[in-house]
Parts: structure tokens; C-alpha cells; sequence
């Protein structure tokens, strides 16, 4: 299979791209570079990935940001990262990879633990996961040429608590990746 991991320089896409690379083609893609420059939040730059690469068996998405904060500290503007990143940037890969993803072929979205156990500052970040999970849903059901979309949930990694332990404190350590 061919496989295009976005967000493979992450902690999570680096760790999917490990694996998949054991037994399939994948293509690395990130703001980073890697094997492909991609920066979710621009609709061009999606298109130019896309046509850079060419058809796929796999869409994998292991990343999207979003602002952690206080709701008293929220702004329209710090709402935006998530919705344009995490939810938008993650649907226009779907939307925009139909006419290069071989049929039969997946889509596979990251949502996160907190769209289900909510956190303190964690408002904003659960409303994009919440909505790439309610899209996913929707999607699947009218998926054409036998096209699969799926959305995980991971749970904090010991690799990601420097990052995140502050707001996740509650949250048992899924996994230490290696």
C-alpha cells in the first residue's frame, strides 16, 4: 500500500509512519518537510501535496493544533487555530484527497481524549476534536468507490507530556513509544 502520513514528525505520526514503513510505501508529510511540505491550514498548499504525490491507498492524519486556555482567556482568534487546524485542516485533506485516493482506499483522522473527558483549558481543543469526530461519522455513511474515513482518539503518550502533562494530569499514560 501506498500511505501518506501527515503530521510524521510528531510524536504520534512518527510513530505511525515507524510501523507502516515495515510493510508499506509511506510518504512523510509535515510543515517540517520530510518527504512532502504541507501546511493544513492552507487549502493550496493541501492541493500541492496532493498533486505533488499523486494517488494513494491511505490518508493518515496525526496532526492539527489548537489552543489550550482558560475560557475567560478565549479569544475569537485563539478559537480559530483549532477550527482552522484541527477541524478545517483535517476535513480539506478529506475533501480535497477524494479525487487521489485509490478506491477502496482510507482516510484516517485524529480527534483527542478530551472531546469525550473534558479538561480544565481544554475548551477550545475539544470543540475542533468533537468536530472532525461528528464529520467522520457523517462521512462515512456516504463514502464513494468503497472509500473508508475513520477518526482515533489517543490518549496522552509519555512522549507527549513535557508538552501537554500540565492539562492532562487527570489522564493515565496510554504508551511510552519507541
Amino acid at each position: 500500500m501506498r500511505v501518506i502520513v501527515i503530521g510524521a514528525s510528531g510524536t504520534i505520526g512518527k510513530a505511525i509512519s515507524e510501523e507502516l514503513e515495515k510493510n508499506h510505501e509511506v510518504i512523510r508529510a509535515g510543515r517540517n518537510g520530510l518527504d512532502v511540505v504541507v501546511d493544513i491550514t492552507s487549502v493550496d498548499s493541501i492541493k500541492s501535496m496532493y498533486e505533488r504525490i499523486g494517488k494513494v491507498d491511505a490518508v493518515v492524519s496525526a496532526t492539527g493544533s489548537a489552543h489550550f486556555g482558560s475560557i475567560s482567556e478565549l479569544t475569537p482568534e485563539l478559537n480559530e487555530i483549532g477550527i482552522n487546524s484541527k477541524l478545517k485542516g483535517q476535513i480539506n485533506l478529506v475533501l480535497l484527497g477524494m479525487d487521489y485516493i485509490n478506491d477502496g482506499g482510507s482516510f484516517t483522522l485524529t480527534t483527542g481524549i478530551i472531546m469525550d473527558d473534558p479538561i480544565l483549558q481544554g475548551a477550545s481543543a475539544a470543540m475542533a476534536n468533537g468536530g472532525v469526530k461528528a464529520f467522520v461519522k457523517s462521512a462515512a455513511i456516504e463514502m464513494p468507490r468503497g472509500i473508508r474515513i475513520n477518526s482515533v482518539s489517543p490518549n496522552v503518550l509519555q512522549e507527549s507530556l513535557d508538552k501537554y502533562g500540565e492539562f492532562l494530569r487527570a489522564f493515565r499514560i496510554l504508551c511510552h513509544v519507541n
